[in-house]
Protein backbone atom coordinates (compact mmCIF):
# COMPACT_ATOMS: atom_id res chain seq x y z
CA UNK A 1 0.00 0.00 0.00
CA UNK A 2 1.42 3.50 -0.91
CA UNK A 3 1.30 5.60 1.82
CA UNK A 4 1.53 9.94 1.70
CA UNK A 5 3.12 10.90 4.98
CA UNK A 6 5.41 13.56 5.09
CA UNK A 7 9.06 14.17 6.70
CA UNK A 8 7.62 16.00 9.74
CA UNK A 9 4.88 13.25 10.17
CA UNK A 10 7.27 10.21 10.38
CA UNK A 11 8.97 11.26 12.96
CA UNK A 12 5.70 11.00 15.41
CA UNK A 13 6.86 7.19 16.39
CA UNK A 14 3.09 6.18 16.48
CA UNK A 15 3.07 7.13 12.51
CA UNK A 16 6.22 5.70 11.71
CA UNK A 17 5.24 2.01 13.15
CA UNK A 18 1.39 2.47 11.64
CA UNK A 19 3.43 3.24 8.17
CA UNK A 20 5.38 0.78 7.96
CA UNK A 21 2.55 -1.71 8.76
CA UNK A 22 0.49 0.00 6.33
CA UNK A 23 2.65 -0.74 3.72
CA UNK A 24 2.58 -4.44 3.82
CA UNK A 25 -1.08 -4.60 2.46
CA UNK A 26 -1.20 -5.39 -1.05
CA UNK A 27 -4.52 -5.26 -1.45
CA UNK A 28 -5.32 -8.87 -2.55
CA UNK A 29 -8.47 -8.71 -0.27
CA UNK A 30 -8.08 -12.73 1.20
CA UNK A 31 -8.78 -11.37 4.72
CA UNK A 32 -12.73 -10.33 3.77
CA UNK A 33 -13.55 -14.06 3.37
CA UNK A 34 -12.47 -14.72 6.83
CA UNK A 35 -13.46 -11.17 8.49
CA UNK A 36 -16.68 -11.75 10.93
CA UNK A 37 -18.30 -8.36 9.88
CA UNK A 38 -17.55 -8.44 6.44
CA UNK A 39 -19.19 -11.71 6.33
CA UNK A 40 -22.02 -10.18 7.95
CA UNK A 41 -22.60 -7.20 6.72
CA UNK A 42 -20.55 -7.12 3.62
CA UNK A 43 -19.63 -3.79 3.47
CA UNK A 44 -15.57 -3.24 2.55
CA UNK A 45 -15.55 -0.43 5.51
CA UNK A 46 -16.45 -3.20 8.07
CA UNK A 47 -13.60 -5.75 6.62
CA UNK A 48 -9.93 -5.50 7.34
CA UNK A 49 -8.87 -4.07 3.83
CA UNK A 50 -11.39 -1.21 4.51
CA UNK A 51 -10.33 -0.52 7.87
CA UNK A 52 -6.60 -0.67 6.99
CA UNK A 53 -7.47 2.21 4.09
CA UNK A 54 -9.67 4.23 7.10
CA UNK A 55 -6.20 3.91 9.64
CA UNK A 56 -4.35 5.47 7.05
CA UNK A 57 -6.65 8.28 6.08
CA UNK A 58 -7.25 9.05 9.86
CA UNK A 59 -3.17 9.08 10.25
CA UNK A 60 -2.39 11.28 6.77
CA UNK A 61 -5.14 13.66 7.79
CA UNK A 62 -4.70 14.02 11.22
CA UNK A 63 -8.71 13.64 12.08
CA UNK A 64 -10.34 11.57 13.59
CA UNK A 65 -13.98 11.12 12.16
CA UNK A 66 -16.98 9.67 13.09
CA UNK A 67 -17.28 7.07 10.47
CA UNK A 68 -13.77 6.43 10.61
CA UNK A 69 -14.66 5.78 14.65
CA UNK A 70 -17.93 4.04 13.80
CA UNK A 71 -15.92 1.05 11.70
CA UNK A 72 -12.72 0.58 13.70
CA UNK A 73 -15.55 0.17 16.91
CA UNK A 74 -17.28 -2.52 14.86
CA UNK A 75 -14.13 -4.69 14.49
CA UNK A 76 -13.88 -7.92 17.05
CA UNK A 77 -9.82 -8.26 16.78
CA UNK A 78 -10.37 -12.09 16.38
CA UNK A 79 -7.63 -11.74 14.16
CA UNK A 80 -8.58 -14.31 11.74
CA UNK A 81 -7.39 -11.82 8.84
CA UNK A 82 -3.83 -12.58 10.48
CA UNK A 83 -4.50 -15.59 9.64
CA UNK A 84 -5.51 -15.61 6.47
CA UNK A 85 -3.20 -13.09 5.33
CA UNK A 86 -0.43 -14.05 2.69
CA UNK A 87 1.45 -10.71 3.26
CA UNK A 88 1.78 -11.12 6.69
CA UNK A 89 0.12 -8.12 7.56
CA UNK A 90 0.28 -6.60 11.25
CA UNK A 91 -3.59 -6.00 11.54
CA UNK A 92 -3.24 -6.91 15.39
CA UNK A 93 -1.10 -3.69 16.33
CA UNK A 94 -1.67 -1.03 13.67
CA UNK A 95 -5.34 -1.49 14.84
CA UNK A 96 -4.28 -0.92 18.17
CA UNK A 97 -2.34 2.20 17.45
CA UNK A 98 -5.74 3.56 15.91
CA UNK A 99 -7.41 2.62 18.87
CA UNK A 100 -5.50 4.84 21.29
CA UNK A 101 -5.49 7.58 18.26
CA UNK A 102 -9.55 7.38 18.44
CA UNK A 103 -9.55 6.67 22.27
CA UNK A 104 -7.72 10.00 22.25
CA UNK A 105 -9.41 12.28 19.93
CA UNK A 106 -12.97 10.78 18.94
CA UNK A 107 -14.77 9.93 21.73
CA UNK A 108 -18.07 11.76 22.83
CA UNK A 109 -18.65 12.33 26.22
CA UNK A 110 -21.15 9.88 26.36
CA UNK A 111 -19.02 7.56 24.88
CA UNK A 112 -15.98 8.24 27.37
CA UNK A 113 -18.05 7.49 30.24
CA UNK A 114 -19.18 4.34 29.35
CA UNK A 115 -15.98 2.97 28.09
CA UNK A 116 -14.29 4.74 31.67
CA UNK A 117 -16.73 2.65 33.76
CA UNK A 118 -16.00 -0.55 31.74
CA UNK A 119 -12.76 0.45 32.11
CA UNK A 120 -12.64 0.54 36.05
CA UNK A 121 -15.32 -2.36 36.90
CA UNK A 122 -14.20 -5.55 34.44
CA UNK A 123 -11.39 -5.57 35.57
CA UNK A 124 -11.55 -5.12 39.36
CA UNK A 125 -12.93 -8.51 41.06
CA UNK A 126 -14.45 -6.51 44.06
CA UNK A 127 -16.07 -4.04 41.78
CA UNK A 128 -17.62 -6.36 39.23
CA UNK A 129 -18.91 -8.33 42.02
CA UNK A 130 -20.56 -5.55 43.03
CA UNK A 131 -21.85 -4.37 39.65
CA UNK A 132 -23.39 -8.03 39.00
CA UNK A 133 -25.35 -7.52 42.08
CA UNK A 134 -26.66 -4.32 40.74
CA UNK A 135 -27.29 -5.58 37.68
CA UNK A 136 -28.92 -9.16 39.11
CA UNK A 137 -31.72 -6.65 40.96
CA UNK A 138 -32.44 -4.61 37.67
CA UNK A 139 -32.24 -7.79 35.09
CA UNK A 140 -36.27 -7.06 35.16
CA UNK A 141 -36.23 -3.67 34.23
CA UNK A 142 -33.46 -4.24 30.87
CA UNK A 143 -36.66 -3.40 28.24
CA UNK A 144 -37.40 -0.70 29.78
CA UNK A 145 -33.45 0.44 30.01
CA UNK A 146 -33.35 -0.71 26.33
CA UNK A 147 -36.26 1.28 25.31
CA UNK A 148 -34.61 4.38 27.18
CA UNK A 149 -31.91 3.62 24.33
CA UNK A 150 -29.01 2.32 26.97
CA UNK A 151 -28.07 0.04 24.50
CA UNK A 152 -24.97 -1.17 26.94
CA UNK A 153 -26.76 -0.85 29.53
CA UNK A 154 -29.44 -3.56 28.27
CA UNK A 155 -26.47 -5.31 26.75
CA UNK A 156 -24.61 -5.76 30.02
CA UNK A 157 -27.87 -6.80 31.72
CA UNK A 158 -28.73 -9.42 29.46
CA UNK A 159 -25.32 -11.03 30.40
CA UNK A 160 -25.62 -11.21 33.68
CA UNK A 161 -26.21 -14.73 35.18
CA UNK A 162 -29.22 -16.02 36.41
CA UNK A 163 -27.53 -16.86 39.46
CA UNK A 164 -25.12 -14.93 41.23
CA UNK A 165 -21.67 -16.25 41.90
CA UNK A 166 -20.85 -16.67 45.36
CA UNK A 167 -20.18 -13.11 47.94
CA UNK A 168 -16.69 -14.50 48.38
CA UNK A 169 -13.99 -15.11 45.67
CA UNK A 170 -12.50 -18.77 46.93
CA UNK A 171 -9.03 -18.67 48.56
CA UNK A 172 -6.27 -20.06 46.60
CA UNK A 173 -3.25 -21.16 48.27
CA UNK A 174 0.04 -18.99 47.08
CA UNK A 175 1.66 -22.17 46.23
CA UNK A 176 0.18 -25.63 45.33
CA UNK A 177 2.81 -28.25 45.64
CA UNK A 178 2.50 -32.48 44.59
CA UNK A 179 3.12 -35.07 45.92
CA UNK A 180 6.75 -35.58 45.36
CA UNK A 181 9.17 -33.72 43.63
CA UNK A 182 7.65 -31.13 41.08
CA UNK A 183 8.51 -31.78 37.35
CA UNK A 184 7.94 -27.99 36.76
CA UNK A 185 6.83 -24.78 38.09
CA UNK A 186 4.33 -21.93 37.03
CA UNK A 187 2.54 -19.32 37.70
CA UNK A 188 -0.77 -19.14 36.77
CA UNK A 189 -2.75 -15.70 36.30
CA UNK A 190 -6.20 -16.38 38.05
CA UNK A 191 -7.54 -13.26 36.21
CA UNK A 192 -10.35 -10.85 36.87
CA UNK A 193 -13.72 -11.43 35.21
CA UNK A 194 -13.27 -15.29 35.10
CA UNK A 195 -12.26 -15.42 38.64
CA UNK A 196 -15.34 -14.11 39.93
CA UNK A 197 -17.78 -15.33 36.95
CA UNK A 198 -16.56 -18.97 37.31
CA UNK A 199 -13.49 -19.63 39.86
CA UNK A 200 -14.37 -23.66 38.78
CA UNK A 201 -12.34 -23.18 35.94
CA UNK A 202 -8.95 -22.37 37.61
CA UNK A 203 -9.81 -24.73 40.38
CA UNK A 204 -9.98 -27.56 37.51
CA UNK A 205 -6.61 -25.94 36.29
CA UNK A 206 -4.59 -26.60 39.41
CA UNK A 207 -5.78 -29.67 40.41
CA UNK A 208 -4.99 -30.98 36.90
CA UNK A 209 -1.57 -29.56 37.18
CA UNK A 210 -1.01 -31.19 40.36
CA UNK A 211 -2.24 -34.43 39.48
CA UNK A 212 0.85 -33.70 36.84
CA UNK A 213 3.68 -33.44 39.31
CA UNK A 214 3.43 -29.34 38.46
CA UNK A 215 3.83 -26.78 41.38
CA UNK A 216 1.79 -23.83 41.09
CA UNK A 217 2.20 -20.49 42.16
CA UNK A 218 -0.28 -17.37 42.45
CA UNK A 219 2.33 -14.80 42.84
CA UNK A 220 0.98 -11.61 44.86
CA UNK A 221 0.65 -8.51 42.85
CA UNK A 222 -0.63 -10.31 40.05
CA UNK A 223 -4.04 -8.93 38.87
CA UNK A 224 -5.91 -8.12 35.78
CA UNK A 225 -3.71 -8.50 32.69
CA UNK A 226 -4.87 -5.21 30.97
CA UNK A 227 -6.63 -6.91 27.79
CA UNK A 228 -9.70 -5.24 28.55
CA UNK A 229 -8.12 -1.69 28.54
CA UNK A 230 -6.13 -2.70 25.71
CA UNK A 231 -9.61 -3.06 23.86
CA UNK A 232 -10.96 0.30 24.74
CA UNK A 233 -7.72 2.19 23.51
CA UNK A 234 -6.75 3.16 27.32
CA UNK A 235 -3.15 2.82 26.26
CA UNK A 236 -1.31 4.07 29.99
CA UNK A 237 -3.87 1.99 31.92
CA UNK A 238 -2.86 -1.18 29.97
CA UNK A 239 0.94 -0.56 30.05
CA UNK A 240 0.40 -0.06 33.97
CA UNK A 241 -1.53 -3.58 34.26
CA UNK A 242 1.47 -4.77 31.98
CA UNK A 243 4.54 -3.57 34.96
CA UNK A 244 2.30 -4.83 37.73
CA UNK A 245 2.42 -8.21 35.93
CA UNK A 246 5.93 -8.04 35.54
CA UNK A 247 6.80 -6.90 38.60
CA UNK A 248 4.49 -9.58 40.77
CA UNK A 249 6.79 -12.60 38.34
CA UNK A 250 9.94 -11.17 38.81
CA UNK A 251 9.23 -11.96 41.97
CA UNK A 252 8.23 -14.87 42.09
CA UNK A 253 11.17 -15.32 39.78
CA UNK A 254 13.63 -14.68 42.63
CA UNK A 255 12.27 -17.32 44.64
CA UNK A 256 13.47 -19.88 42.09
CA UNK A 257 13.34 -21.30 38.46
CA UNK A 258 9.70 -20.61 36.74
CA UNK A 259 9.14 -22.75 34.03
CA UNK A 260 6.03 -21.19 32.37
CA UNK A 261 3.22 -18.21 33.18
CA UNK A 262 -0.08 -19.76 32.23
CA UNK A 263 -3.05 -18.67 31.61
CA UNK A 264 -7.00 -20.43 31.47
CA UNK A 265 -8.47 -17.75 30.02
CA UNK A 266 -6.94 -17.12 26.14
CA UNK A 267 -7.70 -13.64 26.19
CA UNK A 268 -5.59 -13.11 28.99
CA UNK A 269 -2.97 -15.17 26.90
CA UNK A 270 -2.79 -13.33 23.51
CA UNK A 271 -2.42 -10.17 25.78
CA UNK A 272 0.40 -11.73 27.88
CA UNK A 273 2.22 -13.03 25.63
CA UNK A 274 2.50 -8.95 23.74
CA UNK A 275 4.05 -7.69 26.65
CA UNK A 276 7.26 -7.77 24.84
CA UNK A 277 5.76 -5.73 22.35
CA UNK A 278 3.82 -3.50 24.39
CA UNK A 279 6.47 -2.27 26.30
CA UNK A 280 9.68 -2.58 24.08
CA UNK A 281 10.20 1.25 24.42
CA UNK A 282 10.06 0.75 28.56
CA UNK A 283 13.49 0.55 29.66
CA UNK A 284 12.64 -0.42 32.79
CA UNK A 285 10.68 -3.04 31.83
CA UNK A 286 11.32 -3.95 28.36
CA UNK A 287 14.03 -7.07 28.80
CA UNK A 288 11.45 -8.70 31.67
CA UNK A 289 8.46 -8.06 29.76
CA UNK A 290 9.85 -9.94 26.33
CA UNK A 291 11.21 -12.83 29.10
CA UNK A 292 7.20 -13.24 30.47
CA UNK A 293 6.06 -13.29 27.16
CA UNK A 294 8.49 -16.08 25.77
CA UNK A 295 7.56 -17.88 29.25
CA UNK A 296 3.54 -17.63 28.75
CA UNK A 297 1.62 -20.21 27.83
CA UNK A 298 -1.93 -21.03 27.57
CA UNK A 299 -2.65 -24.13 29.74
CA UNK A 300 -3.58 -26.44 26.67
CA UNK A 301 -0.76 -25.44 25.06
CA UNK A 302 1.39 -26.61 28.46
CA UNK A 303 -0.34 -29.75 29.11
CA UNK A 304 -0.09 -30.91 25.57
CA UNK A 305 3.94 -29.90 26.02
CA UNK A 306 4.09 -32.34 29.37
CA UNK A 307 1.96 -34.92 27.97
CA UNK A 308 -1.71 -35.68 29.73
CA UNK A 309 -1.84 -38.97 31.72
CA UNK A 310 -4.22 -41.62 30.84
CA UNK A 311 -7.80 -40.89 30.98
CA UNK A 312 -9.93 -42.84 34.07
CA UNK A 313 -13.02 -43.17 32.63
CA UNK A 314 -14.32 -43.92 29.00
CA UNK A 315 -17.14 -41.82 27.76
CA UNK A 316 -19.56 -41.52 24.83
CA UNK A 317 -19.81 -37.36 24.98
CA UNK A 318 -19.85 -35.70 22.30
CA UNK A 319 -18.01 -32.41 22.10
CA UNK A 320 -18.36 -29.14 19.99
CA UNK A 321 -15.18 -27.92 20.36
CA UNK A 322 -15.15 -23.95 19.56
CA UNK A 323 -11.68 -22.18 19.30
CA UNK A 324 -11.51 -19.05 20.86
CA UNK A 325 -9.97 -16.51 18.43
CA UNK A 326 -7.40 -15.23 20.87
CA UNK A 327 -6.49 -18.73 21.38
CA UNK A 328 -6.56 -20.03 17.55
CA UNK A 329 -5.97 -16.55 15.88
CA UNK A 330 -4.15 -14.71 18.83
CA UNK A 331 -1.92 -17.37 19.71
CA UNK A 332 -1.52 -19.65 16.86
CA UNK A 333 -2.71 -22.24 19.36
CA UNK A 334 -5.24 -24.87 17.45
CA UNK A 335 -4.21 -28.61 17.09
CA UNK A 336 -3.64 -28.92 21.06
CA UNK A 337 -6.75 -28.14 22.82
CA UNK A 338 -8.42 -30.87 20.12
CA UNK A 339 -6.11 -32.97 20.52
CA UNK A 340 -5.60 -33.22 24.40
CA UNK A 341 -10.00 -33.76 24.18
CA UNK A 342 -9.81 -36.69 21.58
CA UNK A 343 -6.73 -38.25 24.65
CA UNK A 344 -9.22 -37.76 27.36
CA UNK A 345 -11.39 -40.25 25.57
CA UNK A 346 -14.03 -37.57 24.10
CA UNK A 347 -15.57 -37.36 20.48
CA UNK A 348 -14.63 -34.09 18.91
CA UNK A 349 -16.95 -32.12 16.37
CA UNK A 350 -15.65 -30.34 13.70
CA UNK A 351 -18.09 -27.42 13.97
CA UNK A 352 -19.06 -25.21 10.50
CA UNK A 353 -17.30 -21.89 10.15
CA UNK A 354 -14.82 -22.78 13.45
CA UNK A 355 -13.22 -20.12 12.43
CA UNK A 356 -16.07 -17.46 12.80
CA UNK A 357 -16.05 -15.12 15.90
CA UNK A 358 -18.95 -15.96 18.44
CA UNK A 359 -19.34 -11.92 19.04
CA UNK A 360 -17.80 -11.44 22.68
CA UNK A 361 -14.03 -10.01 21.93
CA UNK A 362 -13.89 -8.64 25.33
CA UNK A 363 -16.18 -5.58 25.19
CA UNK A 364 -17.41 -6.00 22.33
CA UNK A 365 -20.66 -7.83 22.96
CA UNK A 366 -21.25 -4.69 25.54
CA UNK A 367 -20.36 -1.61 23.10
CA UNK A 368 -21.77 -3.78 19.80
CA UNK A 369 -24.34 -5.78 20.92
CA UNK A 370 -26.26 -6.36 17.70
CA UNK A 371 -23.69 -7.64 15.80
CA UNK A 372 -22.64 -9.95 18.50
CA UNK A 373 -25.50 -11.17 19.00
CA UNK A 374 -25.75 -11.81 15.20
CA UNK A 375 -22.72 -13.80 15.65
CA UNK A 376 -23.73 -15.80 18.70
CA UNK A 377 -26.73 -16.97 16.49
CA UNK A 378 -24.55 -18.32 13.89
CA UNK A 379 -22.45 -19.59 16.09
CA UNK A 380 -24.96 -21.32 17.37
CA UNK A 381 -26.90 -22.24 14.25
CA UNK A 382 -23.45 -24.34 13.39
CA UNK A 383 -22.83 -25.61 16.47
CA UNK A 384 -26.24 -27.14 16.71
CA UNK A 385 -25.47 -28.63 13.08
CA UNK A 386 -23.53 -31.23 14.68
CA UNK A 387 -25.77 -32.47 17.25
CA UNK A 388 -22.93 -32.27 20.27
CA UNK A 389 -23.96 -33.09 24.10
CA UNK A 390 -21.93 -30.31 24.98
CA UNK A 391 -19.50 -26.94 24.25
CA UNK A 392 -15.95 -26.81 25.02
CA UNK A 393 -14.00 -23.86 24.67
CA UNK A 394 -11.03 -21.90 26.02
CA UNK A 395 -11.89 -18.44 26.92
CA UNK A 396 -14.66 -17.08 29.99
CA UNK A 397 -15.78 -14.45 27.15
CA UNK A 398 -16.88 -16.95 24.87
CA UNK A 399 -18.53 -19.07 27.36
CA UNK A 400 -20.21 -16.35 28.90
CA UNK A 401 -21.53 -15.61 25.15
CA UNK A 402 -22.42 -18.57 24.05
CA UNK A 403 -24.23 -19.70 27.29
CA UNK A 404 -27.06 -17.49 26.11
CA UNK A 405 -29.30 -19.54 23.86
CA UNK A 406 -27.63 -22.40 24.18
CA UNK A 407 -29.16 -25.89 23.69
CA UNK A 408 -26.26 -27.86 25.33
CA UNK A 409 -23.96 -26.73 28.25
CA UNK A 410 -21.03 -24.84 27.60
CA UNK A 411 -17.99 -25.69 29.84
CA UNK A 412 -14.37 -25.09 29.62
CA UNK A 413 -11.35 -27.53 28.13
CA UNK A 414 -9.64 -27.81 30.93
CA UNK A 415 -12.90 -28.78 33.19
CA UNK A 416 -13.18 -31.72 30.70
CA UNK A 417 -9.54 -32.59 30.99
CA UNK A 418 -9.47 -32.28 34.78
CA UNK A 419 -12.71 -34.44 34.66
CA UNK A 420 -11.54 -37.13 32.62
CA UNK A 421 -8.18 -37.56 34.37
CA UNK A 422 -9.64 -37.80 38.00
CA UNK A 423 -11.58 -34.60 38.62
CA UNK A 424 -14.72 -33.90 39.79
CA UNK A 425 -17.53 -33.48 36.84
CA UNK A 426 -18.04 -29.73 36.38
CA UNK A 427 -21.39 -28.84 37.43
CA UNK A 428 -23.25 -27.69 34.01
CA UNK A 429 -22.43 -31.37 32.67
CA UNK A 430 -24.45 -33.06 36.32
CA UNK A 431 -27.28 -34.65 33.77
CA UNK A 432 -24.33 -35.97 31.45
CA UNK A 433 -22.62 -38.41 34.19
CA UNK A 434 -24.54 -41.15 33.41
CA UNK A 435 -22.32 -41.30 29.70
CA UNK A 436 -19.01 -41.15 31.70
CA UNK A 437 -17.85 -44.83 33.39
CA UNK A 438 -15.03 -45.54 34.92
CA UNK A 439 -12.14 -47.35 33.31
CA UNK A 440 -11.59 -50.22 35.64
CA UNK A 441 -15.11 -50.81 36.49
CA UNK A 442 -15.57 -51.42 32.45
CA UNK A 443 -12.45 -53.43 32.88
CA UNK A 444 -13.68 -55.24 35.66
CA UNK A 445 -17.51 -56.06 34.12
CA UNK A 446 -14.86 -57.41 31.19
CA UNK A 447 -13.36 -59.90 32.79
CA UNK A 448 -16.70 -61.65 34.24
CA UNK A 449 -17.99 -62.08 30.73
Amino acid sequence: MHTNFSHEQLQDPTIARADAMLKRCVHCGFCTATCPTYVLLGDERDSPRGRIYLIKEMFEQGAVTPPITHHIDRCLSCLSCMTTCPSGVDYMHLVDLARVRIEQKGRSPGQRATRWLLAKVLPSPGRFRIALLFGWLARPFRGLISALGMKTGAAALALVPSRLPPRRAPKHEPVVRPAGEPVKRVALLLGCVQEVLQPSINQAAIRLLKRHGVEVMMPSGEACCGALQHHLGRENETQKAARRNVDAWSSAFREGRLDAILTTASGCGTMVKDYGHLLARDRGYAERATEMSRLTRDITEFIYELGLLPPLAWTSLRVAYHPACSLEHGQQVGNEPRALLIQAGYTVLDVPESHICCGSAGTYNLLQPELAGQLRERKLKNVASVRPDLIATGNIGCITQLERGSAVPVVHTIELLDWATGGPCPKPLEKLKDKVHPIESLMQLAGAR
